[in-house]
């Protein structure tokens, strides 16, 4: 009989599989194991301690080891530890956290619909789609199209409707019915003498060009981010919205606005929606709807079609769709205690003073000879790195240059997130301006460290 494995680490690569991670790698180099946390700073398994200027996956929003919400949870499990919504079913967590959200959220939202994560929540508005388009007789409507480059999530569905080809590779996906167009993404690919609103019209042209090619009697609805996040904290181009909407609104195509990151004060406002002047006809949000304490996501469906909905379930006699932890007591009553706190806090006032804090710290490092571009909308930010400034020329990707800046800011003291060619941030709320300035400081280190290695190499 094989002897246990006696290290934490030796019996992480023995028993756990790791999701967005290079297994045979794991195999080599094993976890960063983190032990516990406090604030906006995690403790890893070797004792050091860490800044973590990305809120966790962008989610842990008012930072670890809340006390606050421990005794929430803590009194919730006693008082009620499980309750299901099927076949009306309810509790009072539930109710009040819906009735909370549709008080905060854009006035065309109606319904609340709990999921676990933001995949699923993502999932279940392209089955809601398809489910609209049915009930008013156009089920040929089924093709959905979303943007090169954004990430709606990891389930077969959403992953398809993601824009990210490594997420694709090796697994026969996209499915059939998910297209993909530009990503709005003017630093990278807007072209030379182009406006920023030229660019906007000729990504609205190209969307228009696609349904008609697709044929609109066939393309259902169109899925964005507000800000791309996980593309690397990409804002939109002016006027690329308003252009886009009115782009939709010619075919009869749904809006669902992804709001997974966005939502919750980070763009500056409570949603990514104020903000860039959206109008959805379905939301989802997550991670920070619970600041990542329990599981919980929420789809929010907009009164002109959710009575679509209710006539379709009444002719075929039930909404056959659900999950067993969805709107679960616990999650519910944590993520209403969160909003609570955001409204003490005034979080969206919050998000762009720290916001203002961050843009000041980053440009910092504007004329740093890796640096592009520096963008920044409330408390998320992208940080371009580049080999060739004026030119905008990218590092070749088998020089990993963004992700040896990770490595080097973990090393620091510092986690970030590289993505393709960027580096994103997105600090907790409650992360004070000391504390961004220390980012500043460990990041500085990074990227000089960084660009010394290159040189040398």
């Amino acid at each position: 009989m094989n002897a246990k494995p006696n290290s934490l680490a030796a019996r992480d690569i023995e028993y756990l599989m790791h999701p967005q991670t290079n297994l045979k790698l794991h195999r080599e180099v094993g976890p960063n194991l983190v032990d516990h946390g406090g604030g906006v700073w995690i403790t890893d398994g070797n004792g050091e301690r860490l800044l973590d200027a990305m809120s966790g996956l962008w989610c842990a929003s008012l930072g670890y080891a809340s006390e606050r919400l421990a005794q929430v949870a803590y009194e919730q499990m006693r008082k009620l530890s499980f309750g299901h919504l099927y076949r009306h079913n309810s509790h009072e967590p539930a109710i009040e956290l819906a009735e909370k959200l549709l008080e905060i959220a854009p006035p065309s939202m109606s319904k609340v619909h709990f999921q676990n994560s933001g995949s699923e929540a993502n999932d279940v508005a392209i089955k809601l789609v398809w489910y609209y388009h049915n009930a008013i007789g156009k089920p040929e409507k089924r093709k959905i199209i979303s943007r090169k480059g954004a990430y709606h999530g990891s389930s077969v569905a959403t992953v398809s409707l993601t824009g990210k080809l490594d997420m694709h590779e090796g697994f026969n996906l996209p499915l059939d019915g998910f297209l993909h167009t530009d990503c709005a993404y003017f630093f990278r690919e807007g072209q030379k003498n182009e406006s920023e609103e030229e660019y906007a019209t000729r990504l609205a042209e190209n969307l228009d060009a696609l349904i008609e090619q697709e044929g609109p009697e066939t393309v259902a609805a169109f899925f964005a981010e507000p800000v791309l996040g996980s593309a690397g904290a990409i804002s939109p181009p002016k006027t690329y919205f308003e252009k886009i909407q009115s782009v939709l609104k010619k075919h009869e195509v749904l809006f669902v606005v992804d709001e997974v990151i966005t939502g919750f004060g980070r763009t500056g406002n409570m949603w990514g929606s104020d903000t860039f002047a959206l109008k959805p006809d379905m939301m989802t949000a997550a991670k920070a709807l619970s600041a990542a304490a329990l599981p919980i996501s929420a789809v929010m469906i907009s009164e002109r079609v959710y009575e679509v909905l209710v006539s379709h379930s009444e002719r075929l006699g039930n909404y056959a769709h659900g999950h067993t932890y969805a709107g679960h007591p616990a999650s519910a009553a944590v993520a209403l205690e969160v909003q609570k706190i955001y409204e003490e806090m005034d979080i969206a006032s919050v998000a762009r003073r720290l916001g203002g804090v961050l843009n000041e710290t980053l440009m910092e490092f504007a004329d740093h000879p890796m640096v592009g571009e520096i963008d920044v909308t409330g408390l998320m930010a992208g940080m371009e790195l580049v080999a060739d400034k004026q030119n905008r020329t990218p590092y070749s990707a088998d020089q990993r240059v963004p992700a040896m800046v990770e490595e080097a800011a973990r090393k620091n003291g510092l986690i970030i997130k590289s993505i393709g060619s960027r580096i994103a941030f997105a600090p907790a709320y409650v992360m004070s301006e000391e504390e961004l300035g220390e980012l500043g400081a460990r990041l500085g280190k990074a990227l000089d460290q960084t660009y010394a290695e290159i040189g040398a190499s």
